[in-house]
């Protein structure tokens, strides 16, 4: 694992704040040293209970969208009784690194390009060897569940109003 990673305390936690919230997402912020609840990476990576995300600020902000992103693709009843362990599958795995690609584009100071690069280097492993060919030429499935769930409609629409002066 890279630390040269953008961390939320690059970013601050304001803009990620509101993001989660338009899902329905709380982001708490755990203190400096104490132990994240519901990480189970441990470390610094973010946790997860219920619709809550924690995160220090030296979380990775890939870290934060990830584990918010799971949440955000899973239906509301297991939602509300994950702890810890969101993963249910690999078309979900998949589509929650598709989808926190995406919203690296609505966090000021991350984009796709920077977390993408931040995926390639804290580890993250795909088929054709970075986060970038993957996104850009492997991950039909992904969008496909996505879609399925409404989150690429919804996306389109964010940015149609996001971009309304």
């Amino acid at each position: 694992m890279n630390a040269d990673v953008l961390t939320l305390a690059d970013t601050g936690f304001d803009a990620a704040r509101a993001l989660l919230a338009r899902y329905g997402l709380a982001l708490e912020q755990t203190p400096d040293g104490k132990e994240i609840p519901g990480s189970f990476w441990g470390e610094r990576e973010a946790g997860l209970i219920g619709a809550t995300v924690f995160a220090r600020p030296d979380t990775p902000v890939h870290s934060l969208l990830h584990e918010a992103c799971h949440l955000i693709v899973m239906a509301p009843e297991r939602r509300a009784s994950v702890h810890t362990n969101a993963s249910d599958s690999i078309a979900e795995e998949d589509g929650t690194c598709y989808l926190q690609i995406l919203l690296a584009d609505e966090l000021p100071g991350v984009g796709r390009d920077r977390l993408l690069a931040d995926m390639d280097a804290w580890g993250y492993t795909f088929r054709l060897g970075s986060a970038r060919r993957w996104f850009d030429e492997d991950s039909e499935d992904a969008r496909q569940f996505l879609a399925q769930r409404g989150l690429l409609a919804d996306l389109r629409a964010s940015a149609l109003t996001s971009a309304t002066p």
